[in-house]
């Protein structure tokens, strides 16, 4: 067995952590950190209330808020820009992925300066970042302060790209359910369903170990358990706890073992069609597992069992189907739109499904995936799914 394990330094993880931001970034020894987040966060106060105990230290921060959803090249430069004006030392991620996935960026852009984002994009591994970077999430699902990737748009090709590599890793990481109790139901339902599909993947990949094992368990069994509460009863906190923490072992799950075809597939729907992450995959989940299922029938059952989805006793088949129609009711009770609902033109779909599939296989998550899915089973796949019910 060999695992490859790479994790922040530093993880804080419980109600309140935040107010221990000031002590992390003195031990980490900077003092001038740049705060990384999305305009949202900044007009709803979260972002006032994280840097209070900031201003309380009399450690001062600048703000850069103009990160965008999907993350893109140009918005990636614009923050490298605003590091180096402002004589920053670090770079502090408020958010869910987009503002940790941006500020990871930058600290790359920083790490090689005058290297595109695009020379250095999978396979291509990026060595340590020379800019400090503490992540602070605000949702349950990407994960992305525990990984070592981030995913940037590249403006000029329309490309998701996948960077991946210990240059891609926080120093620290804070992880408060307070932060996420704002979260409305769209990115709930959308961080969720990354979440669950993280430690799914994490789970069947070919590059699954026992520790990654351990970590995807967890992921995958809080997040079926807790989901539908938070979903129905925004206000508990105590399944916005077990929301968290389960997007940060999912997060650990797949930063060891990777994820596989439904995030390879999902980045190109973010690209051409905005499609949100969290719901590209939720969109794509129910028809990949469909597909998978005869190819990782004894790992989907080892699954069901270890979650507690199904009897220890089941057989291979009834436990692995209890795991679908498990995840096939979630989807349904998150009322999941096919990109047909979301609004995309079938034409304009159908139009842009070669280089979709094109673009899912050159990322490698698909390699990873049981079955070794070739370029006509992508788009097949892709057909697939416009109008039908993501269940």
């Amino acid at each position: 067995m060999t695992a490859s394990v790479v994790t922040p330094r530093f993880t804080e993880i419980g109600e309140g952590v935040v107010d221990r931001l000031p002590s992390i970034l003195e031990g980490l020894g900077v003092t001038g950190p740049l705060v990384v987040t999305d305009r949202p966060l900044v007009e709803n106060g979260v972002i006032d209330g994280v840097l209070q105990p900031l201003r309380v230290a009399g450690i001062e921060v600048g703000i850069f808020d103009e990160v965008s959803p999907d993350p893109t090249t140009e918005g990636v430069a614009a923050l490298a820009e605003a590091l180096e004006e402002g004589g920053y030392d670090s770079l502090v991620a408020i958010g869910g992925g987009s503002p940790m996935d941006t500020a990871k960026a930058a600290g790359i852009l920083r790490t090689y300066p005058g290297t595109p984002l695009r020379d250095l994009k999978a396979p291509h591994t990026v060595g340590e970042s020379s800019v400090p970077l503490v992540c602070v999430p605000t949702t349950a699902g990407t994960g992305s302060e525990m990984t070592r990737f981030t995913i940037i748009t590249d403006v000029e090709t329309n490309e998701k790209m996948l960077i991946s590599g210990p240059g891609c890793v926080a120093i620290a990481a804070v992880i408060d359910v307070d932060l996420s109790l704002s979260m409305p139901p769209s990115i709930t339902r959308d961080t969720g369903v990354d979440a669950l599909t993280h430690g799914l993947e994490a789970f069947l990949s070919h590059r699954a170990s026992p520790h990654s094992d351990l970590f995807a368990i967890s992921g995958v069994r809080k997040v079926l358990e807790n989901l539908p509460t938070v979903w129905d009863h925004p206000e508990d906190k105590e399944a916005r706890a077990e929301m968290m923490l389960g997007a940060t072992h999912a997060g650990m799950a797949f930063s060891a073992s990777s994820v596989a075809l439904i995030h390879g597939m999902s980045r190109p729907m973010g690209a051409f069609f905005h499609v949100p992450h969290g719901r590209a995959n939720a969109m794509l989940l129910g028809a990949v597992l469909d597909w998978t299922r005869p190819r990782a029938l004894e790992r989907l059952a080892e699954l069901a069992r270890a979650t507690g989805v199904a009897d220890a006793a089941a057989s291979t088949d009834e436990a692995a189907d209890a795991l679908q129609q498990r995840i096939g009711a979630l989807l349904e009770k998150l009322d999941v739109p096919t990109p047909k609902a979301f609004g995309i033109d079938e034409q304009e779909w159908l139009a842009v499904v070669p280089t979709m599939a094109e673009q899912a296989l050159a990322s490698g998550s698909p390699a990873n995936n049981p079955g070794d899915p070739s370029a006509e089973d992508i788009r097949s796949l892709y057909r697939k799914i416009w109008g039908s019910a993501a269940a």
